[in-house]
C-alpha cells in the first residue's frame, strides 16, 4: 500500500480548529457569568449545569461513533457545535444575554460538542495506518496538536474579550467549528471494523451502555480512567474557577490567557516527547511521572505568585500533563476492538464532563467564601494524594501488557 499523510494531516487540521474552538468556550463562558453577576459560585454553577448534557449524552454519542462511522459523526458534530456557538452574539444583540439564556445555549451545546473529539481519538488508528505510523507516534502527534489548539484558544479568547467583548468572540467560536467540519469532511479513509460483532444486534440503549461493562472488564483501561477522574474532579475547578476568579479581581484577562497558554504549550512538548518517552520508560512508569508531577507543580502556584512565575510554573505542570492523554489513548486503542474503540472513549468524554459537576459549584462557593489562595491550596493537595493512590495500584502494571 502506498503511504499517504493526506487522512492524518487533515484529522489534524480538523482536531486544532475543533480545540481552539473548544478551548475559547472554555475560558468565554465563565467570563461572561462573571460580567453578568460577579460571582465565582455562580461562574461555576453556570459551568456545572452546561455540562450536565455532556455527562448524559457522551455515552450514546459513542454508540453513534460506532454504528454509523467516525468521520461521520465528526462532521455533523462540529457543524451543529459551531451552531450553537453562533447563538450567543445572536441572542445577545437580539434581547440580550441572561445566566438563564447563556446556560441554555450552553445546555444545548453540550448535547452535541462531546462528539468531535471522540470520533476524531477514534479515527487516530484508521488515519495513521496508510501513513504506516505506529500508534506511539500517531497519538503523540494527535495530542500534542490537541495541546497546541489548547495553548492558542485561551489567548485567543482573551484577546477577543479584549478586543470586541465577551459575547461576539463567539463568532470567532463558530468560525472555528465550521473549519473543523470542513476539514473532517476532507478526510478519505477506509474505517477498521471486525466481523461479526454480536453487540451491534442490542438494541441501541443497551448497545450504548456496552462501553460500561468494555472497562470494567479491563482493569488497566479502568486505572488510567481513575488517574482521568482525579484530573477531572480536583484538577479543572482550577483552571475554570478558581484562576478566572483570581485574574477578573486583578481586571487581568491577557494574564490569564498567558498562564493557560504557558502550560497547554508545554503539554505540546510533552506530548511529542511521548514516543521518545516509551523508548525507555513503561507506560506504568509514565503515568507515574504524569499524574505526580501535576500534583508536585501545583503547590507553588497555590501561593498565587505573580503572573511570570506563575507561567514558569504552569509549564512544568504542562510538560507533566502532556504525555497522559496519548498513553490514554495508545491503551485504548491497543487493548480496544475497532468497533467498541468510539464507546470506550466516549466515557473518557464523559469523566471529563462529569467531574466538573462534582465540584464545579463547591469549589466556586469556597472561592467567595475563603478567597482563592486557600482553595487552591487545598485542591493542590488533593491532587497529589489522589495521584499517590493512582500511581502506586497494582493494576498498572497491566498497562505494559
Amino acid at each position: 500500500m502506498q503511504r499517504t499523510f493526506a487522512p492524518f494531516i487533515l484529522t489534524q487540521f480538523a482536531s486544532i480548529t475543533s480545540v481552539i474552538s473548544g478551548s475559547m468556550v472554555f475560558i468565554a463562558i465563565p467570563w461572561i457569568a462573571l460580567e453578568l453577576v460577579g460571582s465565582a459560585a455562580t461562574a461555576g454553577l453556570v459551568v456545572a449545569i452546561t455540562g450536565i448534557p455532556g455527562l448524559i449524552f457522551a455515552p450514546l454519542v459513542g454508540s453513534v461513533i460506532d454504528r454509523f462511522g467516525r468521520k461521520r459523526t465528526a462532521v455533523w458534530v462540529e457543524f451543529l457545535t459551531a451552531f450553537t456557538a453562533l447563538l450567543i452574539p445572536l441572542v445577545d444583540w437580539a434581547i440580550g444575554l441572561t445566566i438563564p439564556l447563556l446556560i441554555a445555549i450552553g445546555i444545548a451545546r453540550g448535547v452535541v460538542a462531546p462528539g468531535g473529539g471522540t470520533a476524531r481519538k477514534s479515527l487516530v488508528p484508521d488515519v495513521a495506518e496508510p501513513a504506516k505510523m505506529t500508534l506511539d507516534r500517531a497519538n503523540s502527534i494527535h495530542e500534542a496538536i490537541f495541546a497546541a489548539g489548547f495553548a492558542i484558544g485561551p489567548a485567543l479568547a482573551t484577546f477577543f474579550i479584549a478586543l470586541i467583548g465577551s459575547t461576539n468572540t463567539f463568532y470567532v467560536v463558530a468560525l472555528m467549528g465550521f473549519l473543523s467540519a470542513l476539514f473532517a469532511m476532507l478526510i478519505f479513509v477506509t474505517e477498521k471494523h471486525e466481523a461479526n460483532d454480536e453487540s451491534e444486534k442490542e438494541p441501541f440503549f443497551i448497545y450504548a451502555l456496552q462501553g460500561f461493562k468494555i472497562l470494567f472488564s479491563n482493569p488497566a483501561v479502568f486505572v488510567m480512567m481513575a488517574a482521568i477522574m482525579t484530573l477531572a474532579v480536583i484538577y479543572l475547578p482550577t483552571e475554570m474557577v478558581v484562576l478566572p476568579a483570581h485574574f477578573t479581581a486583578l481586571g487581568d484577562p491577557e494574564g490569564l490567557g498567558l498562564v493557560i497558554s504557558a502550560g497547554a504549550g508545554a503539554s505540546v512538548i510533552g506530548a511529542l516527547g511521548f514516543e521518545k518517552l516509551h523508548k525507555r520508560f513503561s507506560y506504568a512508569a509514565i503515568l507515574r511521572m504524569a499524574v505526580l508531577g501535576i500534583g508536585i507543580s501545583m503547590f507553588p502556584l497555590s501561593f498565587l505568585p505573580p503572573v511570570p512565575l506563575m507561567v514558569f510554573f504552569f509549564f512544568f505542570l504542562g510538560l507533566a500533563w502532556g504525555p497522559l492523554l496519548p498513553l490514554l489513548n495508545t491503551v485504548i486503542q491497543k487493548k480496544i476492538p475497532a468497533n467498541k474503540r468510539g464507546r470506550v472513549f466516549a466515557l473518557e468524554m464523559t469523566i471529563w464532563h462529569a467531574g466538573p459537576l462534582i465540584s464545579m459549584y463547591a469549589v466556586g462557593s469556597a472561592v467567595d467564601a475563603l478567597g482563592v489562595g486557600p482553595v487552591y491550596l487545598f485542591l493542590a493537595a488533593g491532587v497529589f494524594a489522589a495521584a499517590l493512590l493512582v500511581s502506586f495500584n497494582r493494576y498498572i502494571k497491566q498497562l505494559n501488557t
